[in-house]
């Protein structure tokens, strides 16, 4: 009888544990063999463009199903334990499954057309999740995250339409056609809209509204990655483009050194983890724009175990503080939850790309492949500024969270015994420490030899610990700053006015101009001399005239009694 008590939280993480352990050798075995499979079902034919359904089975679509797998199953069985409280957690659970279908589905499909399934349904569950607690603020939170990715989606229907000159619309064999730049430019904005780049940047940190697990899920392997791994698909055809080159290169560094500004000013936990994908967002649309896919990819795996990791602990955290986000009312954590504080920093090691960690591997070949290419100065020095200060913001929030004074709030209550929360917290650190390395033991692609001067080798560990020595000598300073910040420093908390220009602000101005026009002309000017006027002008008229009427009624009987008086007399007169 207990199977059947079973939570259908862990139900479903038992089944993507299983998907991801079956799944693996099967991954292990197509990319050292470098097999392909490709499987299409052709439900409708016409002279001109066959209608296909195909899947394929490749080292990519395999790798990735098992990332996004692997991490929903770790994200499933902690959320059995922070949304043990809720009414619908079986509706919530079945929610985020089809979340992780989606997802899937966009992994497996290498056709535009039929990937829309998946890269729709994205956007319509993401919606649901961001909007699942029902506050005014989900919903606006839920609003501005559907309308922003709605316009990659309309972007990209335009691109799969004007690809039917060329007969099908299968990735893997796109070519040049008449409208093939507007395609790369549909192509483009979808992922730039999907991952968050300026100028599509606002909704990301307002996603998470949205329970703790759906943000260490978006976050790390499904919604945010999807536009980079749609660009990593058709990068075949993209990279001929050479504009497409150098404007996802603006894009993307401007949104790193945008998000690593801003993390460095919020207080928002939750906030600062999003700004930190935000930040590794550019670096893998950067790796793209200078013809590094397959180190994207690389970063994108890493990234995905420790930044799951940095959610969950956060969610913990979160758990145990009344589910107040602000750091502000945390600190000196190490002794209540050692086992999450130590997780927690071996997340942030991985962010900051500290030696044999995860992101090291990854992070650091990308800024080594860049100083050995001919790269920009421009560009090279945005990003190792945006480097430094992701060392700079992890250190903040260690010593805000973990060693700071206390600043609890009433009744909170710190522990580590929950090993709903602790398990998947565990393995997902493994993977912080040793997914890198294996990863590119595993995968040619991702062991690239490069010859460096010791000098520029050394740079980028001389990068991070200027961040961090900068991070642990400004979080005094920053800690007492005034509740009521200057403009200077709302404008980098607020992601350049990204926030504000993509809500309410924008559309204050625009309303305002069309409240007082509708106040002034139509309710004004119009009714004045429109139908307003015209009623009051024939009113007045219909008065002035019964007065006059009435003044003369003694006139009228007068005149009617002679009438009468007449009218008898001329009878009498003729008789």
């Amino acid at each position: 009888m207990k199977f059947y008590m079973i939570k259908s939280s862990s139900l479903c993480s038992i089944i993507l544990f299983l998907y991801s352990i079956m799944i693996l050798p099967i991954s292990i075995y197509f990319i050292v063999m470098n097999k392909w499979i490709l499987l299409e079902w052709e439900f409708m034919s016409s002279s001109t463009s066959p209608m296909m359904f195909p899947l394929i089975l490749d080292p990519l679509s395999l790798s990735f199903s098992n990332i996004v797998c692997l991490i929903s199953a770790c994200v499933l069985m902690f959320s059995t334990k922070y949304m043990d409280s809720e009414k619908f957690l079986s509706r919530f659970i079945w929610v985020v499954m089809l979340f992780v279908m989606s997802m899937n589905m966009l992994v497996f499909i290498p056709n535009m057309l039929s990937l829309l399934i998946g890269w729709d349904g994205l956007g319509i569950v993401s919606f649901a999740l961001v909007i699942y607690y029902e506050n005014q603020k989900s919903l606006a939170a839920g609003m501005l995250t559907a309308l922003a990715n709605r316009i990659g989606d309309v972007t990209l229907i335009i691109a799969i339409t004007l690809s039917i000159n060329q007969g099908f619309w299968s990735s893997l064999h796109f070519i040049y056609h008449p409208f093939s730049y507007v395609v790369m430019l549909g192509i483009m904005v979808a992922a730039m809209t999907k991952s968050a780049q300026i100028p599509f940047s606002s909704w990301l940190p307002a996603a998470m509204a949205a329970p703790t697990p759906v943000s260490a899920l978006v976050h790390s392997s499904t919604l945010v990655t999807a536009g980079v791994f749609l660009l990593i698909r058709f990068y075949p055809f993209l990279s001929t483009f050479q504009d497409f080159l150098w404007i996802s290169m603006l894009f993307s560094s401007m949104t790193l050194l945008m998000a690593g500004l801003g993390a460095n000013f919020e207080y928002d936990l939750k906030k600062i983890i999003a700004l930190s994908t935000l930040s590794q967002l550019g670096v893998m649309m950067l790796s793209i724009s200078l013809k590094m896919p397959m180190l994207a990819l690389f970063h994108l795996y890493t990234h995905a175990m420790f930044k799951a990791l940095l959610f969950l602990c956060a969610g913990a955290i979160i758990y145990n503080n009344m589910h107040s986000q602000d750091i502000r009312t945390m600190g000196n954590l190490w002794k209540q939850m050692p086992l999450t504080i130590s997780c927690m920093n071996t997340a942030n090691l991985a962010l900051c790309g500290a030696p044999f960690m995860a992101g090291f591997y990854s992070k650091d070949l990308i800024l080594e492949t860049m100083l050995s290419a001919n790269s920009s100065m421009l560009i090279i020095l945005v990003v190792f500024f945006a480097t430094g200060l992701t060392a700079t913001y992890s250190v903040r929030l260690s010593i805000m969270v973990l060693w700071k004074q206390n600043n609890h709030l009433p009744l909170s209550s710190y522990n580590d015994e929950q090993w709903q929360m602790t398990s998947p917290m565990i393995i997902l650190t493994m993977g912080a420490i040793f997914g890198g390395l294996l990863l590119q033991l595993l995968i040619p692609n991702f062991n690239e030899s490069l010859t460096l001067p010791l000098m520029m080798k050394m740079l980028t560990m001389i990068v991070t610990l200027l961040g961090v020595w900068t991070g642990i000598t400004l979080w005094n300073l920053k800690l007492n700053s005034p509740m009521n910040p200057s403009i200077n420093t709302y404008f980098l908390s607020s992601m350049w006015f990204l926030a504000s220009t993509s809500t309410q602000k924008t559309i204050y101005g625009p309303l305002s101009l069309t409240s007082n026009l509708t106040k002034m002309v139509d309710q004004g000017w119009l009714e004045l001399y429109g139908g307003q006027g015209t009623l009051k002008l024939a009113s007045s008229i219909s008065k002035t005239n019964q007065n006059y009427q009435n003044n003369l009624m003694p006139s009228f009987i007068m005149m009617m009694i002679s009438s009468i008086l007449i009218i008898i007399m001329m009878i009498m007169y003729l008789k």
